[in-house]
């Protein structure tokens, strides 16, 4: 009995022995790397067995290492916001590496709105959001908002300058609807704060907001629409140091071409031939033909400098200048804190060329940055967080002393690129002295003598911003119930007027004149009477404040959130109190004060309700009218989740239709309580009888009247999506259709219709109404093959326009005439049937109201609009559009594969109008423009009359006529990439690195347009676009990004 009991007892063992055994055989651990389809590393990566509860994330090197019981029969599921969820048979591999695709339309993804986020499946407003990778492929751009460029639907950019620390370009959202200003409100990290206070490499993402549905939550200030900017933060695991540089070449993008001295000389001669039988006196400005080729070929340096020919263009600018923008940032965190941290630099070269003057200093352009940022999130307890956003940033910029960049004396720095004539001067001649041209310096100035000898003056802003916010989880009260409260101080300083000031210089010119070869010298005697001799008159200045620059904002704001789910039931609110005081230098602190709240339902991820609301405060108004309440409300429909839809399931993803209508308002004008009248001092009175004498009492007068009826400008805003998404993702898109009506528009004082005799300035007043209406289309196109090649597309196009429906016209003004009805910004010509090609023709033309004794054959036929029977500025009418585009379209599209990527961006406007005086021979100035065809008796395809030299006639040039108001529509590469990405599983993986990216990029390429220049708008230096401006730029960049 013993041995049998023994040998049950050795039986019941080796069962028990096999089936651990076979336990043991059949469990095992898979690990592997995931990346995504440029193959970078994803940390935080949820990799979960189906059918269980067992789950991990990838670490900070992308890796993962999960027990699978059964890897014969396991599937594991990898997940990451913004990439398609991927499910993957184990089939017995302990090795499994994931390539995974980013989801166009994941439904799952988070989409940054006001004040929160929210699923994009449930998102029923109007908007739009990129990621800060997508802006960092726009070669070597620094300016987040010029990087935002053709990048999101409905957002219009328009670049004026390419100025080192100034190349922020205007930006309106789905066109202008006031007059008053159409800027966005830009928020980062929910903060109001300018775009140039974050770099590029700390952006996580931006999202604009488009219409009353998403904005209304910010009230009054988002009535032109919302750009929210999030910066990037900590995630739980091991610090991960990311290292990047670009290496940027600048160039000029393009000037106006003028011809040399010969062709402007030849020209002047056919000119001057046209008009002698009104001007012979012109005859004695005719050039003889020998003369002219010795500006083409002159024999010695003699003839070199007597009959110059110089292009200013090449002159003034270098062929390229550089730009370097070094950085590093450290992220990742524990349990308890999480950290993210970044510094930046950035320096930007200048276009100019350097020249030695001998008077120790270098004159020109420059700009250098530094910013730094840090965001810290502290896990206090289970249910409370505090974070805390600590950033700032020191910017110098070089510029001539003393010299304002939208000065008339900053023009003269680069007018001569725009307008010199090639036969004026030498910029600098063999013997050192500057040239001048004294028939005409502000037409022809030395921009080169001004630049080199203007002095220097380093302007520095610094900038630094602090945020703390408390988040509490009040889940122990109810179930969903979260709060948080946040303070945040800026504080903005600005020291100006630092460096040499040359202001009391005044160096010896010269300029020899063609005709008989005489030098004039400019400066004949110093002040003393003795001969004239150049000094250092220059002084170091050591800066002061500039106190209408230096800012200090403080904003607090406390939010409340509750959300449930019951069911299919899934239900939201939110309320929000916030308070901005801001002043600048001096002045009294501005307020303003916003209570909002947003409701929100979902069932069943298939129907959406949404309502909006704020109550806004504005010092601007009387008490009466000083708070207003403005709401929205949304709708939204998931079509493709209906029941009666199920045959679509294989190949529709996704059919969404949202409306939403909402009224928001708008306080934006420059002037403060404009509901008050107020008063001030008047100079102190004369005595009549006694001269010299002044009345010992002080005056007053009225220098505002007031309104206290003035109230908010209201818009009721109406949006129309359509979301669609086919074939799991390979085609998707939007197509939204908006309207606008704004009522009640402040209308100021100085552009008011009162007569004459009024005596003052009328008060500010309510009597605009504006609409404006237009449509988006986004097409996004996305596909991976089976090998991993992935190709992918994003196509749009944007439609605003607007009419002026009251504004306050004179009432017996000609329609035409008018504000009304037509759109703001509206262009006018004096219109034009063609040319007089004889002296028949010219004697047929309407009488002129000036200079009617000046009309020559090749003279425009100019239009009486008005049938007075005269010519003159009555005769002015609408033409074209505005000078903010009314289409813009963007085609963007890219291949990665196996580490490759390639990335093409074009981007293109139309219906828009841009006026540039650049006249020939204008000011007795032998300036000609090239690429144009004159006219001529038997010309075809003219492009403009035949310029003048001695006559004067009236609407022949200038603002007046349609030669000089261009179709500034234009279609350009604007950025373009070729890129190589090595991961861990490379040979990098023995320096140290998880990720090495090597790239080649530009940005603005190649343009095609009429316009004589390459600006997109006349907004930089004075605004008269004749005048130039810094050029915009062309860059080529490389740079190399690489995380350890």
């Amino acid at each position: 009995m013993k041995n049998v009991k023994k040998r049950i007892h050795y039986i019941l063992l080796l069962l028990v022995m096999c089936l651990v055994g076979t336990s043991a055989s059949r469990a095992a651990i898979v690990s592997g790397t995931v990346v995504d389809d440029t193959g970078e590393l994803l940390i935080g990566v949820s990799i979960r067995l189906e059918g269980s509860r067992v789950g991990v994330v990838t670490n900070i090197d992308g890796e993962y290492r999960i027990d699978v019981p059964d890897p014969s029969k396991a599937v594991l599921t990898f997940s990451y916001t913004g990439m398609k969820t991927e499910s993957v048979k184990v089939n017995g591999r302990d090795v499994i590496n994931v390539t995974m695709t980013s989801a166009v339309e994941s439904f799952e993804e988070v989409v940054v709105v006001g004040y929160g986020q929210q699923k994009k499946a449930s998102v029923v407003g109007a908007i739009t959001q990129a990621t800060g990778e997508t802006l960092a492929r726009t070669g070597g751009v620094s300016s987040v908002g010029a990087a935002l460029t053709g990048n999101l639907p409905g957002v219009v950019t328009m670049q004026s300058s390419g100025m080192p620390g100034d190349e922020d370009p205007k930006i309106v959202i789905r066109g202008q609807t006031s007059w008053n200003g159409s800027d966005p409100l830009v928020l980062v990290d929910g903060i109001e704060r300018p775009m140039s206070s974050v770099d590029i490499g700390s952006v996580q993402s931006v999202s604009v907001l488009k219409d009353a549905s998403a904005t209304a939550v910010y009230g009054v200030k988002g009535a032109n629409g919302v750009i929210l900017i999030t910066t990037k933060r900590g995630s739980e695991g091991r610090a991960k140091i990311s290292v990047g540089v670009n290496m940027t070449v600048k160039a000029a993008s393009q000037l106006p071409g003028t011809e040399g001295s010969p062709e402007a000389l030849y020209m002047r001669n056919r000119v001057i031939e046209r008009e002698l039988g009104l001007k012979p006196e012109s005859w004695l400005s005719i050039t003889p033909i020998s003369v002219i080729e010795k500006y083409r070929n002159p024999a010695n340096l003699e003839e070199a400098e007597r009959y110059p020919n110089i292009d200013w263009a090449d002159a003034l600018f270098k062929k390229t200048a550089m730009a370097y923008n070094p950085n590093i940032n450290i992220s990742g965190g524990t349990k308890v804190v999480k950290y993210f941290a970044a510094i930046d630099f950035l320096h930007e070269g200048d276009l100019f060329r350097e020249y030695e003057t001998g008077r120790g200093y270098q004159g020109g352009y420059g700009f250098n940055r530094v910013n730094v940022r840090s965001n810290l999130d502290f896990q206090i307890t289970k249910s409370t967080v505090f974070k805390m956003n600590i950033s700032g940033s020191h910017g110098e910029k070089k510029s001539p002393y003393n010299v304002a960049d939208d000065s008339f004396g900053a023009t003269q720095m680069w007018q001569a690129a725009y307008g010199a004539p090639a036969d004026a001067f030498i910029p600098k001649y063999s013997d050192g002295t500057w040239g001048y041209y004294p028939s005409n310096t502000q037409g022809a100035p030395n921009s080169m003598q001004n630049l080199a000898t203007g002095g220097v003056e380093y302007t520095t802003t610094t900038r630094i911003n602090t945020d703390f916010t408390l988040e509490q989880d009040l889940s122990f009260i109810t179930q969903g119930l979260r709060a948080s409260a946040t303070v945040s101080w800026d504080n903005v300083f600005v020291e100006a007027n630092r460096g040499i000031c040359e202001n009391w210089y005044s160096p010896q010119y010269k300029w020899i004149d063609p005709e008989t070869g005489e030098t004039i010298w400019k400066e004949q005697t110093q002040t003393n009477g003795l001969d004239f001799s150049e000094d250092m008159k220059w002084s170091i200045r050591e800066g002061e404040a500039r106190n209408r620059d230096t800012q200090r904002n403080i904003f607090y704001q406390g939010q409340i959130n509750w959300g449930r789910r019951f069911g299919d039931h899934d239900v939201s609110l939110m309320g929000v109190f916030n308070r901005n005081q801001r002043a600048t230098g001096s002045e009294f602190p501005h307020y303003r004060e916003d209570w909002a709240f947003r409701a929100t339902y979902n069932y069943a991820d298939r129907y959406f309700v949404e309502y909006n609301g704020a109550y806004n405060g504005s010092e601007k108004f009387d008490r009466r009218h000083r708070f207003e309440f403005f709401n929205s409300g949304a709708v939204g429909w998931r079509i493709s989740e209906e029941k009666f839809m199920k045959f679509s399931r294989n190949w529709l993803d996704n059919l969404k239709v949202r409306y939403s209508i909402g009224q928001v308002g708008d306080d934006n004008i420059w002037q403060r309580w404009i509901y008050a009248t107020q008063w001030a001092t008047h100079n102190a009175l004369g005595f009549s009888t006694t001269p010299g004498q002044v009345s010992p009492y002080t005056w007053y007068k009225e220098s505002q009247i007031g309104n206290p009826d003035i109230h908010w400008e209201k818009s009721l805003k109406q949006n129309l999506g359509i979301d669609f998404s086919f074939m799991r993702s390979l085609v998707a898109g939007t197509v939204e259709l908006f309207k606008e009506r704004r009522s009640d528009i402040l209308v100021d004082g100085g552009r008011r219709a009162i007569p004459s005799y009024f005596g003052g300035q009328a008060p500010t007043a309510n009597l605009g109404r504006v609409s404006s209406k237009g449509f988006e289309i986004e097409l996004r196109i996305n596909k991976t093959f089976g090998n991993g090649m992935h190709l992918w597309g994003n196509f749009s196009m944007t439609h605003a326009e607007n009419k002026v429906l009251d504004f306050d016209d004179p009432q017996l003004l000609e329609s035409y005439r008018k504000t009304t009805g037509f759109a703001i910004g509206q262009d006018h010509i004096v219109y034009d049937a063609g040319y007089a090609n004889t002296w028949d023709d010219v004697i047929a033309m309407t009488p002129h109201n000036s200079s009617d004794d000046q009309r020559l054959p090749g003279q425009p036929i100019m239009v009486d609009y008005n049938g007075d029977g005269v010519i003159d500025s009555a005769d002015s009418a609408p033409y074209g559009y505005s000078g903010t585009p009314q289409n813009t379209y963007n085609a963007t599209i890219g291949w990665d594969w196996k580490g490759w990527s390639v990335y093409l961006q074009f981007y293109g406007v139309t219906n828009v109008n841009r006026t540039v005086v650049f006249e020939s021979y204008r000011g007795k100035l032998n300036t000609l423009f090239a690429g144009v065809n004159f006219w001529s008796p038997n010309g075809t395809d003219i492009d403009r009359p035949l310029p003048v030299w001695n006559s004067t006639p009236a609407y022949y040039n200038g603002w007046d006529n349609r030669y000089n108001h261009y179709d500034g529509s234009y279609v350009r590469l604007k950025n373009a990439e070729i890129a190589y990405t090595w991961t861990s599983n490379s040979w990098i993986k023995h320096l140290g690195l998880s990720s090495l990216k090597l790239y080649f990029n530009g940005n603005n390429l190649w343009v095609w347009s009429k316009m004589p220049d390459d600006r997109e708008s006349n907004f930089a230096g004075t605004g008269n676009a004749s005048q130039g401006a810094y050029p915009t730029v062309r860059r080529f960049n490389i740079g190399l990004r690489f995380d350890i």
